[in-house]
């Protein structure tokens, strides 16, 4: 017995032995992490759906395949990188305009929308806005864009590299532009007074158009 304990022993300690000078040999690998830690997303959603509020009214529905939240990241932000829909409202829940583009990113602390690839607006008043690239500001409550634009509206049409306006598209400037009027948008004549248009009463302005519209009208008797 005492020898089959002893014959235990031994290979126990050969057994450790073994498995010591083994360890020696071996070598921890390690990896440096995938994703940088602000890179992360708090949050990932799909197949969203959803409506957003400003100070306790409700602003915007939002549509989109994915919505990424990083509030780690700085400055933090909200990604659409899957294409966003939505619509904006006015303080009775009335629908005042369709926006969507093919990625968007929202910066909440500066309440700034980034909209780029193929931005579309089309307000209450059938104007539609076209653009590669669009800012929406929502501290200062305008849009802008430093890049091709286009603004149709039922009864006008123009195109420049800079555009501004207020959030509902009510007042704007598209500047380094062309477009086309009606002769009266630049008169101020009574469109029922006039007589049947002919195709060549319809005026072509090249840039500046705000300024050539006002030099018209001084020079109008």
């Amino acid at each position: 017995m005492v020898r089959k304990m002893e014959g235990r022993l031994i290979i126990a300690a050969i057994i450790l032995t073994a498995l010591t000078a083994c360890g020696n040999d071996v070598k921890e690998h390690t990896a440096p992490p995938i994703y940088d830690r602000d890179s992360v997303s708090m949050m990932t959603s799909y197949g969203v759906n959803t409506l957003i509020s400003d100070s306790g009214v409700i602003k915007y529905r939002i549509v989109t395949e994915r919505w990424d939240v990083n509030m780690v990241r700085q400055p933090s932000r909200w990604t659409f990188e899957k294409g966003i829909f939505f619509e904006q409202f006015d303080e009775k829940f009335h629908v005042q305009a369709y926006v969507q583009a093919d990625t968007a990113w929202y910066y909440d602390q500066k309440k700034l929308w980034h909209l780029r690839g193929r931005v579309r607006i089309r307000n209450i008043n059938g104007l539609i806005y076209t653009s590669e690239e669009l800012y929406w500001d929502g501290m200062k409550h305008e849009l802008y864009s430093n890049v091709f634009s286009k603004v149709v509206t039922p009864d006008r049409q123009m195109e420049g590299s800079y555009f501004r306006s207020d959030e509902q598209m009510r007042h704007y400037l598209v500047s380094n532009s062309k477009g086309s009027f009606e002769r009266e948008d630049m008169t101020g004549e009574n469109k029922a007074e006039e007589q049947p248009k002919d195709p060549a009463d319809t005026t072509v302005v090249e840039e500046p158009v705000r300024q050539a519209a006002q030099k018209h009208r001084r020079s109008t008797p």
